[in-house]
């Protein structure tokens, strides 16, 4: 009987860890298949059909969609636990989050800048952040509409949920407690090792030029954690910051940004 009960919690720790990791990984595969079979795919010319001109136009949906529906199939495993004072203060996080990542590139068009900055205004992001995929570049209203509408549900669903759970759920009880039943420690706490991890963690997983952004982005995550002991609060903060990144996207042409 012991064996038995013993087989089952192996079991079930293991669909948790399962639940928890493998939305990110299914993410970053479909980023290294866009980063690198992208580029056998492309053939930027008039007459290249779409999905070889544009090649991220079928492979971030289809991202988009296998991720979401990974997720919705292991809802159970993810303890949201959404609470509406906290979401309120998630938004302002996610608020103030995106101003201290989107202030480099502010910065660089209020200065007037031209080209591309050195030393310690490169580390820090100050960038023009313009070049990459202008939705505007498709033709037909459809797939204009179709390309936008997936875009921001990528990055303030999908995106938001993913990373949430990988770096919150999962990763910090990973690293305070890497042997026994980890998965059961209570969200939210405190130590030292988590808040370095995460946050780096988190940083080295952007491009260079976001570095600075995600760092201040990852800490201040952090002390949401930390206070609301809330993953639904840590997800809203996520899903605001990247839609209000969207947002800006399109108001300034930083697609860069994407």
């Amino acid at each position: 009987m012991s064996s038995s009960a013993d087989q089952l919690r192996v079991q079930e720790s293991s669909l948790w860890v399962r639940a928890q990791v493998m939305p990110y990984v299914l993410f970053m595969g479909f980023l290294l298949l866009s980063q690198f079979g992208g580029e056998l795919i492309e053939w930027n010319h008039p007459a290249a059909p779409w999905w070889r001109r544009w090649p991220n136009q079928w492979i971030y949906p289809l991202q988009t969609l296998v991720c979401l529906g990974y997720l919705i199939r292991h809802w159970r495993f993810y303890e949201f636990h959404w609470n509406l004072k906290w979401s309120l203060i998630a938004v302002v996080f996610g608020a103030v989050g995106i101003g201290l990542w989107l202030l480099p590139t502010t910065l660089y068009d209020h200065w007037k800048l031209e080209g591309e900055t050195t030393g310690l205004m490169k580390w820090f992001g100050v960038a023009e952040r313009k070049d990459g995929f202008n939705h505007h570049e498709l033709e037909h209203p459809a797939a204009y509409f179709f390309s936008l509408v997936m875009r921001f549900l990528r990055a303030a669903v999908v995106v938001a949920m993913v990373e949430e759970i990988f770096w919150r759920s999962f990763l910090s009880r990973f690293v305070h407690k890497m042997e026994g039943s980890y998965w059961k420690l209570a969200f939210g706490v405190h130590s030292t090792k988590i808040m370095l991890v995460t946050t780096l963690a988190f940083t080295f997983a952007h491009a260079p030029v976001d570095y600075a952004g995600a760092i201040c982005y990852g800490l201040l995550t952090y002390l949401l954690y930390l206070r609301s002991k809330n993953l639904g609060a840590c997800v809203i903060m996520h899903a605001t910051a990247n839609f209000l990144m969207g947002c800006y996207i399109m108001a300034y042409g930083k697609y860069g940004l994407w």
